[in-house]
């Protein structure tokens, strides 16, 4: 898969364009061709703009990059490797809400492939990447991991607001459901992240 990305003959998607999905599609695009997903539309028609509706990123960010911006989940299927980077907010108790990231699994379920990856960077606690997030998957898409694709987590490192430490220059952890895998999603934002990469012995060490 990695030659045909580089050839952009395959595409990446990334599902949630907040303060972490879209600096990490934008750096993706400059590399590979990418299909950048919200639900929120109006976000989407600024970012389409060239407008980051975090405040964070300039229209110079947007330059240069090859991506597709839409609110229509449909267009995921064009993709072979998707990026999840959606919110999970915490409530007054701190219980994790994982209503966007269940939303996420089930649009992108939906457009699995066999061959496919999911990579999620979502911030979750450890195990909810193999024991919430990957049965909405399997379900879904009707697809088994490992047999028919494969499941990574990679926790996102954005700092809001730092305009020294970009996404590009912290080093990159990444985690697979196989060796495969790993290897895998490791060269994929290798190719893109300057700082680095480390590879974690499991996801659920990744998702701590």
């Amino acid at each position: 898969m990695i030659e045909a990305l580089n050839n952009k003959e395959k595409v990446i998607s990334v599902t949630g364009l907040g303060y972490v999905g879209l600096p990490l599609a934008l750096t993706m695009a400059r590399r590979y061709r990418v299909i950048g997903f919200d639900s929120d539309e109006e976000r989407v028609r600024k970012m389409c703009q060239g407008i980051d509706p975090s405040r964070e990123l300039t229209k110079e960010d947007f330059e240069g990059c090859d991506i597709h911006f839409t609110s229509d989940d449909k267009e995921l299927s064009q993709a072979h490797f998707h990026i999840i980077a959606v919110p999970t907010p915490v409530d007054a108790h701190k219980v994790p809400d994982l209503a966007p990231v269940i939303r996420a699994s089930r649009s992108v379920g939906s457009a699995l492939k066999p061959g496919d990856v999911v990579v999620y960077e979502s911030t979750v606690y450890p195990g909810c990447t193999e024991e919430d997030c990957l049965p909405i998957l399997e379900v879904t898409s009707s697809l088994r991991v490992g047999t028919d694709f494969k499941l990574g987590y990679s926790p996102e490192r954005i700092n809001p607001g730092d305009q020294t430490h970009s996404v590009e220059k912290i080093t990159k952890v990444v985690s697979g459901n196989d060796e495969q895998a790993v290897e895998l999603i490791s060269k994929v934002y290798g190719n893109v992240i300057d700082a680095g990469i480390f590879k974690a012995v499991s996801i659920k060490v990744a998702d701590a």
